[in-house]
């Protein structure tokens, strides 16, 4: 499936390049002035954040402004308000931290334990269902907030790999990958241990080189979630 995508994403910017050039009867070999679609993605990304960045802004405004009118609302409601907030994660959220970083393996890595094949390029990459796994188990382990990158995890946060880049919440990633979550360190630690698929990882890590380092990070912060919680889902056509 890892191969199938990638080869999937390759072939659909080879077929719109192909076409754009074929239309415009220009050489895509010698043409500079065509995007690639990895600067597209990367455009799209810093755009994302830009505007994430100007949401933020706002809706600190906005809270500072019903803080100061009361919002038209009582003091309980106002507390029921904030507490649902914070469960959303569009505040921010302090307490004690693991972070875990997941790394490619080096390109030219061989199997370090006998019985073992030499690694296609697959093996060596860091994909998504690691990132899941991590996630996935920090969220087992009791974690009350999660962090992925620079971008706080929410209910309808998806971890996406395209290739050996992560695209989380409209912005594009590159390894080393860190993961952070506040919760008691002990049951997130013992929680990561614990995970099948992470211990499958723990294989390819020993045998090809995969990066994994897990720290306990003291106390830190989490920014609050800055993007849009509005839901997008189909409709049908009128």
């Amino acid at each position: 499936m890892r191969v199938l995508t990638v080869g999937v994403f390759a072939l659909a910017g080879l077929l719109f390049f192909t076409s754009f050039n074929t239309a415009r009867g220009t050489n895509i070999r010698t043409d500079s002035s065509l995007l690639k679609l990895s600067d597209l993605i990367q455009e799209r990304s810093h755009k994302n954040a830009r505007l994430d960045e100007t949401n933020a802004a706002l809706r600190g405004d906005i809270e500072g402004l019903a803080k100061r009118t009361g919002g038209g609302t009582g003091k309980a409601e106002q507390a029921r308000l904030a507490a649902l907030e914070q469960n959303a994660g569009t505040q921010k959220l302090t307490g004690k931290a693991v972070t875990v970083t997941l790394n490619d393996a080096p390109p030219d890595a061989t199997a370090k334990l006998p019985g073992y094949p030499e690694p296609q390029p697959d093996y060596l990459v860091i994909h998504q269902q690691d990132l899941q796994a991590v996630v996935n188990a920090l969220w087992l382990g009791g974690a009350q907030g999660i962090k992925v990158m620079d971008q706080r995890l929410i209910s309808t946060s998806a971890v996406r790999c395209v290739g050996n880049t992560l695209i989380l919440q409209g912005r594009v990633y590159s390894p080393p990958y860190k993961i952070t979550a506040i919760g008691d360190p002990d049951k997130l630690q013992k929680a990561l241990a614990a995970s099948p698929a992470i211990q499958n990882y723990m294989v390819y890590v020993n045998v090809y080189g995969l990066g994994w380092k897990v720290t306990e990070d003291g106390t830190v912060t989490l920014p609050g979630y800055t993007g849009a919680v509005d839901l997008h889902y189909a409709k049908p056509v009128e």
